[in-house]
């Protein structure tokens, strides 16, 4: 914080991204409804210590140490905050007063204040528990939120690697000869790719975490993304931990070759012609692999995306925000980006092709690749994909997706009546409950199909 920033919070009224708490003796109760429904909507500043038309009036000072620690503690305690939240609260001198602020970032999920939910309106609080279309809004807003355009308006170019820019300019005219990134600046470049932005809703601008992810010093992204890490394991001999190990959590340029590099190390290449031209099948599926965990992750989950390969098989985990359930198939699948701008960033630098083109490539080489093996790929709150690497592995997923005679009956109802319910078929084949789910599990692998719980209506 400094003087011009805080002259400028306090030279208009308040508005939907500043408020003003006078709080001289202690932190008012609706400070935490303003925290709340910062969180709900873009995120901003309370500053307290400010009367509320602006006039800084100054905190206690004796009573800051406990200001400080009550803040904390409500903000972690469940019974007032709901899902918790780590925040700091900081001091700052103002015109001879002492001043308590807090930026509150956007969340990702939507947030409670003792078990009620405030909006942000204007330059007020508003408590939307009992607002049905509000709340649907509310939610609807959280989970259309891409979490690589929160804007960090501290970061400079003195915290990115702008080292990397050559790499950059070199990889994008290996694409394309006349890239108009070759007669950009730096700053014109990261601008230009959605790094740098301003949200019109909250006058904040900056550098946001597609930028931090592509180009930030590893201690920044570590302070912007905590969570950010890839864990690439070889486990082959020592099946109970690894025989190697790779843990990334640097930029995701750097991130991708060295990725690239331990994919290469722990699994046989394989050439075959494609249009006339000796081309590596590993690298291409290593290629789709990696770029997705990299790309289409989501980066405002703690979850560590991995990388594991095993003697037949490869697999890979990461968080997502699910838009279907189950298995993607490469006959149906409808592509959507999960990051954008850093999607369009790598496709500019040739590390992954238009929106779904990983799909195909995955179903059309993965065969090639483990004489006669398909790729898995399956959508849920973790996106898993899974390559077999040799014809061990192909037969033994073969094996697994077929259905045997009980399985196939109950898929043969499920076609017949799409609103089958477990108690139906637990009547007319005499099974637990159990049983039936299991087999439904076996069932939404093999054939794709999925259960709406909503509906109570099978997908086939």
């Amino acid at each position: 914080m400094t003087i011009e920033f805080m002259k400028k919070l306090l030279s208009k009224d308040e508005k939907i991204t500043v408020e003003y708490k006078t709080c001289q003796y202690g932190i008012q109760e609706d400070v935490y409804e303003t925290v709340c429904s910062f969180s709900n909507r873009y995120g901003g500043y309370i500053l307290l210590g400010v009367q509320d038309d602006g006039t800084p009036v100054g905190i206690n000072k004796n009573m800051v140490k406990d200001m400080k620690k009550n803040f904390v503690n409500q903000l972690n305690n469940p019974d007032k905050m709901s899902p918790t939240l780590y925040l700091s609260i900081d001091e700052f001198e103002y015109e001879g007063v002492l001043l308590l602020w807090v930026y509150v970032p956007p969340t990702s999920t939507v947030e409670k204040c003792s078990n009620r939910i405030y909006d942000r309106n204007e330059d007020g609080d508003m408590d939307i528990t009992d607002s049905p279309i509000q709340l649907q809004n509310m939610y609807n807003r959280k989970s259309n939120t891409y979490a690589e355009h929160k804007i960090f308006p501290y970061v400079t170019l003195q915290d990115l690697r702008m080292d990397l820019m050559d790499r950059v300019r070199n990889l994008a005219k290996s694409k394309n000869p006349d890239h108009p990134w070759l007669s950009m600046s730096d700053e014109e470049i990261l601008k230009s790719a959605g790094l740098w932005e301003k949200d019109f809703s909250s006058g904040i601008q900056g550098y946001n975490l597609a930028g931090v992810l592509l180009f930030g010093k590893d201690e920044v992204i570590r302070s912007c993304c905590p969570g950010y890490i890839t864990d690439a394991i070889y486990r082959v001999e020592n099946l109970d931990r690894y025989d190697d190990r790779l843990q990334v959590t640097t930029n995701l340029i750097d991130a991708y070759e060295l990725l690239m590099e331990f994919v290469g190390k722990h699994t046989s290449d394989k050439f075959c012609l494609i249009e006339n031209v000796n081309t590596s099948i590993r690298g291409i599926i290593s290629r789709e692999v990696v770029g997705n965990i990299l790309v289409h992750r989501d980066y405002s989950s703690a979850f560590p995306a991995k990388v594991i390969i095993e003697k037949n098989w490869m697999k890979t985990e990461n968080w997502c925000i699910p838009r279907r359930h189950g298995n993607i198939m490469s006959d149906e699948f409808t592509p959507y980006p999960k990051n954008p701008l850093i999607q369009h960033f790598f496709a500019n630098i040739g590390r992954t092709d238009t929106i779904g083109s990983g799909v195909r490539n995955l179903y059309k080489y993965t065969p090639i690749y483990s004489d006669g093996g398909k790729p898995e790929l399956i959508e849920d709150d973790v996106f898993k994909i899974i390559i077999p690497l040799n014809k061990a592995a192909s037969d033994e997923a073969s094996e697994q997706k077929k259905l045997s005679e009980r399985e196939q009956r109950i898929y043969n109802m499920i076609c017949e009546n799409l609103h089958l319910s477990a108690e139906q078929v637990m009547s007319e084949l005499d099974i637990s409950r159990s049983t039936v789910f299991r087999e439904y599990a076996k069932i939404k692998k093999v054939t794709g199909a999925a259960y709406d719980k909503k509906t109570s209506t099978w997908i086939l």
